[in-house]
């Protein structure tokens, strides 16, 4: 597939985003969504990458090259149970499915709790919930599901986001931050559960191979509450009782859309296998990457901000050359997507919630001051990049 590698700099004026209000002109809504708290959760079994291969009977060189240079050390999966002759097989769609819906409301209640907990909130706090998955179809959707496991008020707001991929989490974000806007003070919570153990195959291909040795399972809740934007001279918001700053306002949103490589991340049918497949492009990382400059210029314009100045990089952990390649496009330093880089290698790619992952150990490292700003981006199919400005 021959994908782009270059894109057009010349930009009108009307081909700024208009997604949400600039910093500099927030004072025409006087209610911003702020960051409550984080929690996430993984599955029940966490696996080497040398276990993956000895479990799944991986003896290929190359196939195995493939899951040892990942840059990954370990992940949460749940594999098949062994056959008769003591290999695990590739499990049948409808199981898959089984699969994904036990998983994904485990984790999920697990992390929409711990969520809760860090935002000093109840379940009975809570007035929107935002489910968003990509590796299994549910009807009626996670929300519901959730909703019904942890009593949850029947009242409570919902909606899902289903099949968007790797960069869903923040399109979320953005949906739920104008929730949260246009109802100040009530509680919102996006929940990214992704099942990654319910969309693997063992047909040994390096197709199939390169899916196999990034992904695996894992659930980030995120909750939002909006208030009023503090005023010129306001004093910032003092420390929690642990001492950690208190969460960023979420400022803006940018996306970015790239046709040409429509089909170089899918989730489709495979007519052979009788069940779905993923497949990723091996140019992916060099297209978001070139791309990359785009998606984050256009964020920042208009808001007398450079990427200099922003300190706090929260990337999706897409895979080694894409954070490789997000790094050298935008000219950041290796401690800069430190976050990144530490949960692709405990925990590999959890898809839509990897950026949550990576916000949740920056809150623990209680390394940010008031006043400083962030850039949340996430990739996914489309191909997209999404991105979100934030300031403490």
């Amino acid at each position: 597939m021959d994908l782009p590698m270059t894109v057009d700099m010349e930009l009108s004026r009307d081909d700024l985003p208009t997604e949400a209000p600039r910093p500099d002109v927030a004072a025409a809504n006087p209610f911003v969504p702020r960051i409550a708290g984080v929690g996430t959760a993984g599955g029940a079994t966490s696996y080497s990458q040398r276990e993956v291969l000895d479990e799944i009977g991986v003896t290929d060189p190359k196939v195995r090259s493939v899951f040892l240079n990942s840059a990954i050390e370990s992940r949460y999966l749940t594999l098949p149970p062994p056959g008769a002759g003591g290999r695990r097989e590739s499990e049948p769609q409808g199981d898959l499915l089984d699969k994904h819906r036990r998983l994904a409301v485990e984790m999920g209640v697990r992390a929409l709790e711990s969520c809760l907990k860090r935002a000093d909130a109840q379940l009975s706090d809570l007035r929107h919930l935002c489910c968003v998955t990509s590796t299994g179809f549910l009807t009626p959707g996670l929300s519901a599901l959730v909703i019904r496991a942890l009593g949850i008020d029947r009242h409570c707001s919902r909606s899902d986001i289903v099949g968007m991929g790797c960069n869903a989490g923040l399109n979320a974000l953005g949906v739920v931050s104008g929730w949260a806007t246009a109802h100040p003070g009530e509680l919102a919570v996006v929940l990214c559960t992704e099942a990654c153990s319910a969309a693997y195959a063992m047909d040994g291909t390096m197709r199939t191979a390169v899916v196999n040795s990034l992904f695996g399972d894992g659930a980030a809740a995120v909750a939002l509450v909006a208030g009023p934007e503090p005023g010129p001279g306001a004093r910032a918001a003092g420390p929690d009782a642990a001492g950690r700053a208190p969460g960023p306002r979420v400022l803006r949103f940018a996306s970015t859309l790239i046709p040409e490589a429509l089909d170089a991340m899918r989730y489709d049918w495979d007519r052979d296998l009788g069940r779905f497949s993923f497949f990723l492009d091996p140019q992916i990382p060099y297209v978001v990457g070139a791309n990359a400059e785009v998606a984050v210029d256009r964020l920042l314009d208009g808001t007398g901000l450079r990427r200099g100045d922003v300190r706090h990089w929260l990337v999706h952990s897409g895979g080694k050359k894409v954070i490789d390649a997000v790094v050298v496009n935008l000219g950041l330093n290796r401690h800069d997507v430190r976050h990144t880089t530490g949960v692709l290698r405990d925990y590999g790619n959890v898809s839509s919630g990897s950026f949550l992952f990576s916000y949740e150990r920056l809150v623990e490292e209680n390394a940010v001051e008031p006043g400083d700003y962030g850039v949340l981006m996430t990739m996914g199919p489309g191909s997209t990049i999404e991105t979100a400005l934030v300031r403490w």
